[in-house]
């Protein structure tokens, strides 16, 4: 049986960046990827706008993605492609881990395992649209397969539905293609995608985006051919009298990424009901001892810089991790947050410089973010306004903090008065 200090399950950037830090810190390393070649979803991101807080340029994913992807050879660190983890059981020393691949089945051991398996998109069952099942309806991800990978037009006239960045990504991309974009149509009454996006995917090339509204009904036999539309009210309930009929040959769906956590949970790892990824701590490690989450994995990034920093954080911490008593306290988002990462502090552990990421639950203008221990504001930070797209990170040294098992650390967000 081969032996690892550390597993890597996954390929992408949150993976390559882990794999990487955790062999530059002396842990003998193992990366797993189910696909044919290193690179994760970046390999079909061919837009730029990558690596601007890493590297101050732009880059195509590919190209974000190769600059991992060279480093990782350089180091000369192992990599198994094209197999997938089938089960993982808890060891004395660690896991033992069964892989399938083309050369058969494979169990090895690893001391510990970082868990960089990305997201997935929500399909139209997910999102409750009745009708027939006609072939033309894809997940934003799989109609920019087609096109950037396999040179495939999925559709000639189209309709979006979620203003996600991907799926306004493709708005712009299918319209250089000659595609027609009907329109992208947002159920919540702000758009869910980066600002950048949604002026230099939509505005710049004047396809409409209808908030309150959403997709109720697809109609086709064999091919779509059109959708139903309707607006809906504050609930995102549809509203009564307001369906209108799109005729189209494709709905392309953006409606959301969920973790893929299914070994997280095999494992018993918990997890954050609003992330949908693991709690961690600070040093990105589950309450599953030896078991660390980053990227998408963790919590759906908006930017491929922190999913890198996260497995980074990850690898590193996985590297130098050793087994003893855990010392951890919850750290509690309320009110106007949405969520933050992470979700505790280990008083055993280096907390000054913590990576905290957080969201607004709704769009907010001139507010604070607070930290509050023991009922006493000990840090604060003004923002002229907040936007649930948009994720928010900060450094913190929590070691300043004066924390104690029995403190009760609460994030939260002020809201000015009539703001």
């Amino acid at each position: 049986m081969r032996k690892y200090d550390c597993l890597v399950i996954g390929g992408g950037p949150a993976g390559l960046a882990a794999a990487i830090s955790a062999h530059k810190n002396g842990a003998h390393t193992l990366l797993i990827e189910r696909e044919a070649r290193l690179g994760g979803i970046l390999k079909q991101c061919i837009h730029d706008g990558f690596g601007l807080v890493r590297y101050g340029e732009k880059l195509s994913g590919p190209e974000y993605a190769e600059r991992f992807i060279d480093v990782f050879n350089e180091e000369k660190i192992e990599a198994l492609t094209l197999t997938f983890v089938t089960r993982i059981a808890k060891t004395v020393e660690g896991f033992a881990v069964t892989l399938v691949n083309r050369d058969g089945v494979e169990i090895v051991a690893s001391k510990t395992l970082i868990l960089a398996t990305g997201c997935r998109e929500r399909t139209a069952k997910q999102v409750s649209i009745h009708g027939t099942r006609p072939a033309g309806v894809f997940t934003a991800g799989t109609a920019q397969h087609f096109t950037n990978l396999l040179g495939e037009m999925p559709t000639k006239k189209c309709v979006i539905l979620g203003s996600g960045d991907i799926g306004l990504i493709m708005a712009r991309r299918l319209t250089l293609e000659g595609a027609e974009v009907l329109g992208v149509y947002e159920a919540k009454p702000t758009p869910s995608g980066l600002t950048r996006n949604i002026h230099q995917c939509l505005h710049d090339y004047n396809i409409p985006l209808y908030l309150s509204h959403t997709v109720t009904r697809v109609f086709g036999e064999d091919r779509l051919s059109a959708v139903e539309t309707a607006e809906v009210d504050e609930k995102m309930q549809p509203v009564p009298g307001t369906e209108a009929i799109v005729d189209c040959d494709a709905l392309i769906l953006s409606v959301g990424l969920i973790p893929e956590n299914e070994l997280a949970e095999a494992l018993g790892v918990a997890l954050d009901p609003k992330t949908k990824g693991p709690v961690c701590n600070a040093q990105l490690m589950t309450c599953v001892d030896g078991v660390f989450s980053c990227g998408n994995a963790l919590h759906v990034n908006d930017l491929v810089d922190y999913v890198s920093e996260s497995g980074e954080n990850a690898g590193e911490n996985a590297a130098k991790y050793a087994k003893r008593p855990r010392n951890e306290i919850p750290v509690d988002s309320s009110g106007a947050l949405l969520y933050a990462v992470p979700q505790r502090l280990d008083l055993a552990a280096d907390n000054s410089s913590v990576q905290l990421y957080f969201r607004s639950r709704e769009v907010l203008d001139g507010c604070t973010f607070k930290i509050i221990v023991d009922g006493e504001t000990v840090f604060s930070k003004k923002y002229p306004f907040l936007r649930p797209p948009e994720m928010e990170k900060l450094t913190v040294d929590f070691s300043r903090f004066n924390l104690t098992p029995q403190s009760k650390i609460t994030l939260d967000i002020e809201v000015k008065p009539n703001a």
